[in-house]
């Protein structure tokens, strides 16, 4: 009977050592996935800021083009965490509704500059974290979603230098 019980307890630790590398996988796809999910719910309540306060009609323009890009993709990221099995977040970050709270403070150009330097900021990071994610293994859903994701950050960016430079923005 002792021997059943050891084989069987022997059998679990395997089972379970074999099976690490799996959650260490769904461990850092799960972590991006909470991170773009906040940065999805972030990235809509600054597009309507921007649309609220914004004093050039460009910043308004990109304020829209943020709140239906950042829709769709948070979309496709929910899906892809409940396909992992995750909760996901149902707000942003702390620290982004501080950012938020910071610029909505703001009005008129001081509102424009800041809005603007904050996107080309955030888009960087954004896509520094997404080109990490789409490297991760092939097949796993937070991967599929940071390659179609990309593009549309990397387009965010270029109009947001566009806006910093006090260009028109390129949407």
């Amino acid at each position: 009977m002792k021997a059943k019980l050891v084989g069987s307890v022997v059998g679990l630790a395997i089972s379970a050592c074999v099976g690490l590398p799996a959650l260490a996988k769904d461990t850092a796809s799960q972590k991006f996935l909470t991170k773009a999910i906040q940065g999805n719910l972030a990235e809509v309540a600054m597009g309507q800021l921007a649309e609220q306060q914004g004093s050039s009609s460009d910043v308004k323009a990109f304020g829209q083009t943020l709140q239906k890009d950042h829709s769709d993709a948070n979309t496709k990221a929910m899906a892809a965490a409940s396909a992992l099995g995750m909760e996901a977040p149902s707000e942003p970050s702390k620290q982004q509704l501080s950012e938020h709270d910071q610029l909505a403070k703001l009005s008129g150009d001081k509102f424009d500059r800041e809005f603007a330097r904050h996107m080309v900021m955030d888009h960087k990071k954004d896509i520094a974290e997404y080109s990490r994610a789409a490297k991760m293994k092939a097949g796993d859903q937070a991967v599929t979603y940071a390659v179609e994701t990309l593009p549309v950050l990397q387009s965010h960016l270029k109009t947001a230098q566009g806006l910093t430079k006090g260009g028109k923005a390129q949407m």
